[in-house]
């Protein structure tokens, strides 16, 4: 059964490549179209008074750039680094509003595709993670794997504080 608002054809868009990575022992699936670039880990500035998760900006050729941790969003602990840990670059836009926000993993594997029929509705319960993050479940060889809503991992809101601070408007 769907959740409520989402149809066969919904479900069904989000079929493509994701990337996957790994955050605390987890797979978890990037929809490509968003990511711009995967850096090796680099120390972000900091920046004060940020939520948890806002680790703080990196310069990305000019750019300042908001780096969060994937697992203290997901309210988890922060993310153990080590010689895989990396940053994932990803553009994110909802209407007329775009951000280029940096994403601490632990890890990143591998480029999958998944069709249509490998990914199922956003369960209700069970994923250890709030539902909103997730676009559906991949099923790949017997296991499945949360699919993220990247532009949801922050509201836009959220988004559009971090672009003020990042500005300074």
């Amino acid at each position: 059964m769907l959740p409520a608002g989402e149809s066969t054809a919904q479900v069904g868009r989000w079929a493509g490549q994701y990337l996957i990575v790994q955050l605390q022992g987890e797979s978890f699936g990037v929809d490509i179209t968003v990511v711009r670039e995967i850096l090796a880990y680099l120390a972000p500035t900091q920046i004060p008074m940020m939520p948890d998760f806002v680790v703080g900006v990196i310069n990305l050729r000019g750019q300042v750039v908001p780096v969060i941790d994937m697992a203290r969003r997901f309210g988890r602990p922060a993310t153990a680094l080590h010689k895989r840990s990396c940053i994932i670059i990803v553009d994110l836009q909802e209407g007329e509003s775009r951000q280029r926000l940096g994403v601490i993993v632990d890890a990143v594997n591998e480029v999958l595709e998944f069709s249509a029929e490998q990914i199922e509705p956003t369960p209700q319960f069970g994923a250890g993670l709030r539902t909103e993050f997730i676009r559906g479940m991949g099923k790949m060889g017997g296991q499945f794997m949360v699919l993220l809503e990247m532009a949801r991992v922050l509201s836009m809101d959220e988004m559009a504080a971090l672009a003020t601070v990042m500005t300074g408007t």
